[in-house]
Formats: C-alpha cells, structure tokens, sequence
C-alpha cells in the first residue's frame, strides 16, 4: 500500500481508539470532570504523564531541532529532563498534598486572595494558549504531507478530535486517551530509530549506535564507501567540514543563552499547569510519587533516542540531497515539497542542489494563510547571496527521516500517526488547564461561588469550545517553529508561576503584594522581550542585538529572576500573611502520619511523602 493509504488505515484506528476510549471514560461529575475521581492507577498516570510531557515538541521538533543545532541543541535535552526531575521531586508532593488541583487554586488560597487567584488564572490562560499553539501546527504539518490536505485543513481536523474527547470525557477521559496516546507515539518513536541505527552501524539500540561506527551497510545507504568504519559522530562532522559549516558536535550559540535557556526550560516545567494537574489523578501522595517514578522511565525511553535520531536525519538527509540534479531528487524530497516545508532555488541554474552555510532567502520565511504553508510565500522573497539554496522546516526531519532512509511504508505512516498522537495528547491537557480555569478557578471561585455542579460542567464545556478555536487560529497563523513556541511557553512559566509556588511552599512570610507584583512583572517583561524580536522586529532576533545575549528563548530565566527579587523585596516591607496561612505553609513540608482513630502532622522535617 502506499504512504497515503498506510496513513489513513493507521491514523482512522489511532483515532477509533481514542474517542472510543473517551466515550467510555466520559465524565459525569465534576470530580471526574477536573481530576479523575483520583482513581488513576500511577502506572496508567505515569503514561499519560507521559503523553502530557512529551508534546510535538519532543516527538516532531525536538530531534529536528537537534539536527540543526548540533550540540547546542542539548539545551532542549537537559532542560525539560532536568525539570521534569525538579517538578516531579520539589514541587508536585506538596502540591498534592495542599490539594488544590490548578495552580491558580493554590496560589489563590496560599496567597488568600482573589486578585492573586485571578491574575495567576490569567497567566495560566497565557501560557498555555501559547504552549497549545506549537501542538496545533504540529498536527497540521503531519496532515499536510501525509494525507495531502493544507495545514488549514489539518488543524480543523486535529481541533475536532481534540474537542470531541476532551469535552467530552474531562480529566478522565483524557487520561486513558492519553494512555492510548502513549502507546501508540513511542511506538512509532523506537521502531524507525531501532530500524535506522540497525541499517547505519549495526547496532540495535539508537542511543548506543549514535556513538558507533558506521558498518558497510551504513555506507551503502549513504552512497559513500569512505564513511565505512568511522564514527558516526566524526563522519556527520566530516561532512560539516566539507559543506562549510560548525562541526556537528561543536557549540556555536552564545553559553550564556545556552545556560540561560537550559534555566528558563528546567524551572518553566516547573509551572506549566497541564502536568502539575496529573498529580491529583491518583488516590494517595505516595500514588503521586510513583506516578512521577514510572512518568520519568516512560520518558526516559524517547528522550535517550532523540539525539540518535536528530544524528541519523542529519547525516541521511545531506548524503542523500546535496549535490544532487533536481531531476534525480528522491522521492521524499518532492513529497515534501508539494507541502511548502521545503524548498530549492537555483541560485546559479546548474540545476544541481547545493546545500551549505547561510540563509536560501532574505528575511525570515514567511506563512501565507491563502496557501496553507510556508512555501509559496516563501519563494516569492528575495534570494540571498548565500550559497545554500536549499530550505527546510525543521519540524519535518523526525517525520520525514523514515522516507529520506528509504524504510517501508507502514512505518513512514505509524511516525504520522505517532505525532498525531503526542500533539493531541498535550493539546487536550492544555485545554483541560484553559476551561478548568475558566469555569472552576474564575466563575466557581470567583464570580459565581453558589453554581451547581452542573452549571460548572456547562461553563467547562462551553469554555473548551472557545479554547479550542482559539488553539486552531494559533495553529494555523503560528508563531515559530514547534520547538521554539514551546520553548517561549515555557519562560512566560517560569517568569509567572514558579516563584510564587516555590516561594508559596518554603517560605512562610510570602505575601499576596510580593506575589502579585513578582508574577505581573515577571511575564510581562519576558512576554515584551518575546513579542518584540518575534514579531515586532523579527530582523534584528541576533545574537549582537539581544541583552547581555539572552535570546528570547532564554529571556524567561532573567524574568523569573525579576520576580524573585520583587516578590522578595515587596514581601519584606508589607504586611505579613495572616497566621493561619502562615501555620498552613508550615505543616505543608511536613508529613502527615496516621494513627488508629486520628491523624497528626509530625515535627520531623523531611520529604511529604
């Protein structure tokens, strides 16, 4: 069958399974609506967790990402494993136990204010708006070149399904959707990597082959004999070498916005609202602990092979493009190119594809909404003076990797459907943080406390309607690549939420006016620095023109440094919290020990679990 065919069979049960999951896990109560009963078990959560973390983000563009970068892009490896590791052991115990399952919540009542309820609602709505928006292009880059429809199209289609099950089945039915979801998205991750590393060194675990020799077989397939017996590693730098670009495995990115990024990713993690709330889906904080252990093993397993696999891309795709007539191009190459997502001009009409240093056109490339992609906007730029005459989104190279190493058809489409999966499952947590916030932190806890539970279902429901058009009008005009959307995502995180939790649990003389002002100036400066260089001046996003060479992927690190020090500062000269928060914080990090007939809370300081 071919790609489209697979693509269909593969995709159409994918899907079956998902929203017949969801309709019988769909939600009857708010209880289930909001936090699933918590009658997940940690296995089944550590799996969605897992789903919930690894977004297209990790699944498309990371990789992608990786292979353009080259060493540089390890930040994107350290900082989400590391903060992953930094929510999962300081933040979601006590979180849990507190027992307020949105951040919003928390910080309205630790900070006993609804002023403080409402702009941390705000700045949850922000954040995750802009972590969705990344979710929906991935899912209309998949559709776009496997099914043959526009980008447009594909994000209709995604938002459709996602509105379906998440309306539907609340935190429930998104959570054994995304169970399905993580099957089916590490999957289709592991079988091209094992596949790929076995056809270029022989050696069946990618993250192991990624430091070996390339075998005779390797050097077939890449058409080069003299690759034989070298190093992966060394061979990818060669070709770097010869092209006229950095070796491979050199860093070329300023190390202080490479530091900067690794802080804003790992403490960003840290108060993204979607997986703060997995943690209230199980019954006990021991659950949630466990949870956390078999969420870390189950994203263990993609993000070891990553790197392997951004490697394994790089090396195919030079080797199987660059010099090569445009008549002899393979396959994968106008496949692609029917999408706009990559492109060749003939800067000195040879004919020939040549692909090095520098930029294809002038100015950054362009979406045209009539369109549906990137290309056609694009092509129209002026041409830079630049040799390279080759463009590619870097979103496509874990999805088109398959096709470039010439693997079967059915498993070009299960990496579809693979990537299907990790955007709708992170796109449906989201949704899920965006109307909770909206019916249960803003119009239950703040403008109409006496709504029966039915009314904040209605008000649930018709607020995912709303977020869900909202996350299709961001797919479809996005503003970067998926990556690069997330990784704004989250800074605005860690520039908002992460001091005034981390603050809200370990230090008992917090206040709501240090709270308040750390987290407004916090996300509004790093949302300024962001909107200026990614769209008000997109021409002068360099490394001379940023401050002190601070990207704005990077920029939210100095505004969670800014909302430490004001929320510190303002606490210090205004009036302490009530004695009763004060009392609360205090037995928040201790553990609570149950004996026959009563419970007390211990004076042992040591971990809430």
């Amino acid at each position: 069958m071919s790609i489209t065919t697979w693509t269909w069979v593969l995709i159409g049960i994918t899907f079956a399974i998902y929203i017949l999951v969801a309709i019988r896990a769909r939600a009857l109560s708010t209880g289930a609506f909001y936090a699933a009963e918590r009658t997940i078990h940690p296995v089944l959560n550590g799996m969605a967790t897992g789903a919930d973390w690894m977004s297209a983000a990790s699944f498309i563009s990371m990789a992608g990402l990786i292979s353009f970068m080259g060493r540089d892009g390890s930040m994107y490896l350290l900082g989400w494993t590391g903060g992953y590791v930094l929510l999962a052991m300081l933040l979601a115990p006590y979180l849990r136990k507190y027992g307020k399952f949105t951040v919003p919540s928390f910080i309205g009542d630790r900070y006993y204010s609804q002023s403080a309820r409402i702009v941390s609602l705000l700045c949850a709505i922000f954040i995750s708006f802009t972590y969705v928006a990344g979710q929906m292009r991935g899912v209309g880059v998949v559709f776009s070149r496997f099914l043959n429809v526009p980008i447009n199209t594909g994000v209709v289609i995604g938002m459709c399904i996602v509105f379906f099950y998440a309306v539907l089945g609340g935190m429930k039915g998104i959570t054994y959707t995304q169970v399905a979801q993580y099957c089916v998205l590490i999957v289709a991750y592991l079988i091209p990597a094992i596949y790929i590393s076995i056809m270029l060194t022989g050696n069946p675990i990618p993250a192991l082959g990624f430091g070996s020799s390339i075998s005779a077989d390797g050097a077939r397939l890449l058409n080069d004999s003299s690759l034989q017996g070298r190093y992966l590693l060394d061979a990818l730098n060669g070709i770097h070498r010869d092209l006229g670009l950095a070796e491979y495995t050199s860093g070329v990115r300023p190390k202080i916005d490479v530091f900067f990024i690794v802080v804003a990713l790992m403490v960003g993690t840290a108060g993204l609202p979607h997986v703060i709330i997995r943690f209230f889906t199980v019954p006990k904080i021991r659950d949630a602990r466990a949870s956390a252990g078999w969420a870390l093993i189950f994203i263990v397993l993609l993000y070891t092979a990553a790197p392997a696999v951004a490697a394994f891309a790089r090396t195919n795709f030079i080797k199987s493009i660059h010099n090569v007539h445009y008549a002899d191009a393979p396959d994968w190459f106008k496949n692609w190119e029917e999408t706009g997502l990559i492109a060749w001009v003939d800067k000195n009409d040879d004919g020939i594809m040549q692909y090095g240093p520098g930029k294809v056109f002038a100015g950054p490339p362009k979406y045209s909404g009539t369109t549906g992609h990137y290309g056609q906007a694009m092509v129209t730029n002026v041409v830079c003076n630049d040799p390279n005459e080759l463009y590619i989104d870097q979103d496509i190279m874990v999805l088109a990797n398959p096709e470039i190493a010439r693997l079967p058809n059915w498993v070009v489409a299960l990496v579809a459907a693979g990537g299907l999966a990790a955007a709708l499952s992170t796109a449906a947590g989201l949704l899920l943080v965006i109307y909770s916030s909206i019916s249960h932190d803003l119009m239950k806890g703040v403008l109409m406390p006496s709504m029966s539970e039915k009314g904040e279902l209605l008000w649930a429901r018709c607020g995912a309607a709303g977020a869900v058009v909202v996350a299709g009008l961001l797919g479809i005009f996005p503003p970067g690549f998926v990556a690069q959307v997330v990784a704004f995502a989250f800074g605005l995180a860690a520039a908002s939420f992460f001091p005034a939790i981390i603050m809200g649990i370990f230090n008992k003389k917090t206040n709501v006016y240090g709270a308040m002002t750390g987290m407004i100036a916090g996300i509004g400066f790093t949302a300024i620095y962001i909107v200026y260089f990614k769209f008000i001046n997109p021409g002068a996003n360099k490394p001379d023109n940023w401050w002190l060479g601070i990207s704005p992927e990077g920029i939210g690190t100095v505004g969670m440094l800014i909302n430490f020090a004001l929320l510190i500062t303002v606490s210090k000269f205004t009036p302490e919290p009530p004695q009763e928060i004060q009392d609360l914080v205090g037995r928040l990090r201790y553990p609570v020990e149950r004996t026959r007939g009563e419970t007390k809370v211990t004076t042992r300081a040591r971990s809430p679990y």
